[in-house]
Formats: C-alpha cells, sequence, structure tokens
C-alpha cells in the first residue's frame, strides 16, 4: 500500500506538514447533489444502493467529480451492522430509519450474534473495494461505522428518538443487559471496522452520535469504554502504511481529552466547540477535525468564505493536524455551488495567509 498523490488528509492526521489545509464533509456524497438523486431514483431506495457495490462506488465518487476534495469515503451506513444482526432494516421516506425487530427483552439481546463482515456484510466490504479501484490512488479512503452506544440507542428504540427513553430505562434498570448489547456490538464494529481496512479503507472514522445524550458517568461507561476497546483492537498497519482512526462524538465536547486518550489519531468536532479552545486542550495529543456549522452553508457565498475563515483562524497560525470538516453532515437542502465556495476558501486560506501553513508544533 502507497499513499495516495493527495496524501493532506492522511499529512494531517498524523500531524506532519501539508501542502494545504485538506477538506472532506461528512455526508459529502448525498441527497445535495442532483447526480446522487437521480441514481437513488433509479435504484429504488437508499439500501438498494447501499447493497449495490458498484452504485454505491459511484456515489461515493459523485462529489470528487465536483469538488476538490482531500478524502473519499465510503457510501453506506452506520445500521448496516444491526440490520446485518436480523433487526430488519427499512427506511421509510421523510421518517428516517425504522428497525422491525427492536431489542425490548432480554430474550431477544440473549439471541444477539455478531455478523461476519465477508458474509452478512459483504456489500460493504466490496464497495470499499471497489471503491478504493476507482479512486485509482487520487486521495485516501475513508471506513466507518457508528459506535456501539449509538448501534445501540436504534436498537433499543427501534427509531430516532427524542428522549430515549427506552434505552435509559434499559441502561439504569438492567446495566446487565445493556452491556451485554455493547459487548455483542463493539465486536461487531469491530470485526467491520478491520474488514472495511482489509478491503482497502485508510482510515477508519467512528461516529458517536448519540453518546452526548449520556451523563458523563454514563459516557464513561457506557460510550467511552466500548469505543476505547475498539480503538485497541483495529488493524494499525497495512501494507507498511498507518491506518490513522478518528472518533466523532456528537455532544462530547466536555469530553476532550477523554476522548483523546483512547489513542485514536484525530477528533472530530461538533459545531458546539470551540475549535481553538479544543486545540489548547488536546491539539498535542491529537489532529482535529471540523467544524463549521452546516447551516452556514445556506448562506451566500461570501458570508461562507467569511465563516470559514473565522473556523480556520479559530484554530490558530499554525494549521498543523487540522482537517477542514463540518460540525455535522450536510443539508440535503444546501445548495451545490455553496459547498464549492467552502472548499476554495479552506485550499485558498494557506495562499493568501502564508502563517497558515504547515510547519509543525
Amino acid at each position: 500500500m502507497t499513499r495516495p498523490s493527495n496524501d493532506t488528509f492522511l499529512r494531517a492526521l498524523f500531524r506532519e506538514p501539508a501542502a494545504h489545509i485538506p477538506v472532506w464533509l461528512m455526508r459529502q456524497a448525498g441527497r445535495y447533489l442532483p447526480e446522487y438523486r437521480a441514481l437513488r431514483a433509479h435504484a429504488g431506495d437508499f439500501m438498494a444502493l447501499c447493497k449495490n457495490p458498484a452504485l454505491a462506488s459511484e456515489i461515493a465518487l459523485q462529489p470528487l467529480a465536483r469538488y476538490a476534495l482531500d478524502a473519499a469515503i465510503v457510501f453506506s451506513d452506520i445500521l448496516t451492522i444491526p440490520d446485518a444482526m436480523g433487526l430488519g432494516l427499512s427506511f421509510v421516506e421523510n421518517e428516517g430509519p425504522k428497525f422491525e425487530h427492536p431489542l425490548r427483552n432480554e430474550r431477544q439481546i440473549r439471541r444477539l450474534f455478531v455478523p461476519d463482515p465477508f458474509d452478512r456484510l459483504r456489500y460493504v466490504t466490496d464497495a470499499v473495494s471497489a471503491t478504493r479501484k476507482a479512486l485509482n490512488g487520487a486521495v485516501p479512503l475513508i471506513g466507518f461505522a457508528g459506535s456501539p452506544y449509538t448501534l445501540a440507542c436504534y436498537m433499543i428504540e427501534g427509531s430516532r428518538s427524542n428522549d430515549f427513553r427506552f434505552v435509559k430505562t434499559m441502561m439504569y434498570s438492567r446495566p446487565d443487559l445493556m452491556r451485554r448489547i455493547l459487548e455483542i456490538v463493539t465486536e461487531a464494529v469491530l470485526r467491520s471496522l478491520n474488514a472495511q481496512i482489509e478491503s482497502g479503507a485508510q482510515v477508519v472514522m467512528i461516529f458517536d452520535s448519540w453518546g452526548g445524550n449520556l451523563a458523563t458517568a454514563a459516557f464513561q461507561e457506557f460510550s467511552l469504554f466500548y469505543m476505547r476497546q475498539i480503538i485497541a483492537g483495529l488493524i494499525k498497519k497495512k501494507e507498511g502504511e498507518r491506518i490513522p482512526s478518528i472518533i466523532f462524538a456528537k455532544g462530547g465536547g466536555m469530553w476532550l481529552e477523554a476522548i483523546a486518550s483512547t489513542g485514536c489519531e484525530a477528533l472530530g468536532l461538533d459545531w458546539m466547540t470551540d475549535i481553538g479552545e479544543a486545540r489548547r486542550r488536546v491539539g498535542r495529543e491529537v489532529a482535529l477535525q471540523g467544524n463549521l456549522d452546516p447551516g452556514v452553508l445556506f448562506a451566500p457565498p461570501e458570508n461562507i468564505a467569511a465563516e470559514t475563515g473565522k473556523v480556520i483562524d479559530a484554530y490558530g497560525p499554525d494549521a498543523t493536524g487540522f482537517i477542514f470538516n463540518l460540525g455535522h453532515g450536510i443539508s440535503q437542502f444546501t445548495p451545490p455551488e455553496h459547498v464549492a465556495a467552502l472548499i476554495r476558501t479552506v485550499h485558498e486560506h494557506r495562499l493568501t495567509k502564508g502563517k497558515n501553513l504547515v510547519s509543525g508544533y
């Protein structure tokens, strides 16, 4: 395995000197792009796209055909793992994901199993392989999975939730059952991420979308503990190249030091976290990724450029260890030309402000 011709993203993850500030966007391949909407209409539904490696690869490359992005991310969904466990995933238009068999009793939980990622999730590993081949060494490919706690939230609630009533009832009434779910899901996530690395992913990312709904002690016990296990078990090198990992914990700004201590190479920050303060707290231990409010992309291009510049300036005069991203996934209502304005601003920032050229700590 050799580094891509554009390795700025990898350099930033390892806090090495880089030619410019790398940028990619969470959900960069998706409903805001007309070419994605056309392909989805042809395929029929979201999971039909996910389960077709050729189409998934085509979608992953769509934003790179439009924009000068510095990384690609495999087109898939964090809920493919619980679907492979037999919970019956479907996506309802305008409602989001739903499980036919949410985990509500001990018998169901005792029957949980770890799916073989090269069998029941073969379409994911095949999509990774197809995308890596199609990239042809241009930019790094990111594989990903949800955190055990986030997946457990969906598996227990059965869908999105405002109050996480079923999750927290189980967590505080039957913590033994909650731990059983988390143990199984942790092993499933670890196997899936390692399978993605074996299939060609050069970076892996864990999305802890719902860890921020926990109290501090509960976050340590029911989310961070299991992410730490995953980071420890990941393949660290493939064909001589290091495989870095990123943790994105939405609402996790108060726990940056604890998350950084897991051994991951980078923290993804939500837009509620001040990136300059985050750098002061953990920037010598990990790279930082983020964290523009996705809502900024509804503004005119000149406003987008101004707000993007504020995030870069807040990070500091030396951009070592900085990956520009949004503080959450891009909205489906974002005008594609506004994304172009953001990416152009990031890449030109160091050209107009030489102090931002990466030079090391």
